[in-house]
């Protein structure tokens, strides 16, 4: 028989994170659920992986692939991750001293800001923000330091002047996300370039979110920073096979940082994770042996963009450019002057369509009048998506 709940027996607890509450994303799929809506707010897709996948998991299992692997990942996966980072972006890392497996995008991101942020430091923030940066930050003690992003008819812009202007002395870190979640925007030679003359000479760090790198469109490529030395080396760059392959359950991830700043992020590394569930690696890692997957990613997505962008062009709706990620942002302002957490809530529970309020994205709530949609889904999904949304 279970003892009866004592609470007042339970010591008080001070909390770490007393500004975190459920996210927007958890909020947002259980009313649709509740409504029976097309879910098109949280970013994930609703088609399967591609099945040669599955088997070559399936057969890493049967292999006796079932144990721990090496803290830093299974070397057929760190491998594999080099020599695609040089095929792409030209640039050599040691996949035994400079590559580390994670556990998901979202570890990685953590695990970086933990191992390199002390407290009192300040980290750059670019706004709106994924979720995830800011709770890491205070886990570290860190100063979150946030730079807003310009928008206008032509999209998000990072204001590069105003990001210099908020270095300081204290600045240890500055994260970038390109593809931008959840702008859809992309850095340009431009961007990469103001980037760097801002760090030159500097003892500062950067994190670069790069979990979209293969679903950028229109023909342009993808500014890593690992194409740039200069900011190579001195960068954790952050990609994620979830988001790649259709697997966002599998949470496998990965960083690729100079030894040194690899060297520290496995200090943490081992004992906030370890590693990582070792078929899914093996599985991933013998899929990579053919570029072609990612390589047609691009075009893979940039049918998917299309076809809703398409499909909106003549409703109330004004769309924002989507250069890259799978999310299109619209503004909504020809439909109405509700705050836009207000306006998510009332198109998923009347419409029948989630979609996620940007202002969830700032510290502050900022209001801009503008929701984001996922279109990783599949086309029919996106139909009837897009009927129910150009009836408004």
């Amino acid at each position: 028989m279970n003892s009866p709940s004592l609470p007042h027996l339970t010591p008080a607890l001070t909390t770490r994170l007393p500004a975190v509450g459920t996210t927007v994303f958890t909020r947002m799929s259980g009313l649709a659920a509740r409504h029976g809506a097309v879910n098109l707010g949280q970013g994930f897709p609703d088609f399967d992986c591609d099945p040669a996948l599955v088997d070559l998991v399936s057969n890493a299992m049967r292999a006796g692939h079932n144990q721990y692997p090496l803290m830093t990942g299974a070397a057929p996966l760190r491998e594999a991750i080099a020599a695609k980072i040089a095929s792409l972006y030209g640039h050599g890392y040691d996949a035994g001293a400079e590559i580390t497996v994670t556990a998901g995008a979202t570890q990685a991101l953590t695990t970086a800001i933990l191992c390199c942020v002390h407290p009192g430091d300040e980290v750059i923030v670019i706004e709106p923000a994924y979720d995830s940066y800011l709770p890491a930050i205070a886990l570290a003690g860190g100063v979150p330091v946030l730079v807003a992003m310009e928008v206008s008819e032509q999209g998000y812009s990072v204001p590069w002047d105003k990001l210099a202007a908020a270095v300081s002395s204290k600045t240890r870190l500055i994260i970038i996300n390109t593809p931008h979640n959840p702008t859809g925007t992309i850095l340009r030679p431009a961007d990469v370039a103001a980037l760097a003359d801002i760090v030159r000479g500097t003892q500062i760090l950067i994190l670069s979110d790069e979990v979209y790198e293969h679903m950028v469109y229109d023909g342009v490529r993808h500014e890593s920073l690992a194409r740039n030395p200069e900011l190579a080396a001195r960068s954790f760059i952050v990609s994620s096979f979830g988001k790649t392959y259709h697997v966002t359950g599998w949470k496998v991830g990965y960083v690729a940082a100079p030894a040194a700043l690899t060297a520290e992020f496995r200090k943490v590394h081992q004992y906030n994770v370890f590693t990582v569930n070792t078929p899914m690696q093996h599985g991933i890692a013998g899929y990579m042996a053919d570029p072609q997957p990612c390589l047609d990613l691009p075009a893979f997505y940039q049918r998917k963009r299309d076809l809703f962008r398409d499909g909106l062009a003549g409703s109330r709706f004004t769309l924002l450019p989507a250069d890259g990620t799978y999310f299109q942002c619209v503004r909504y302002d020809a439909i109405s002057q509700e705050p836009e957490a207000q306006f998510a809530e009332w198109l998923t529970a009347e419409i029948k369509v989630a979609a996620i309020p940007v202002s969830a994205f700032y510290a502050q709530g900022k209001e801009s009048g503008i929701v984001r949609f996922c279109f990783a889904k599949k086309d029919e999904t996106l139909r009837l998506a897009l009927e129910r949304l150009r009836s408004i």
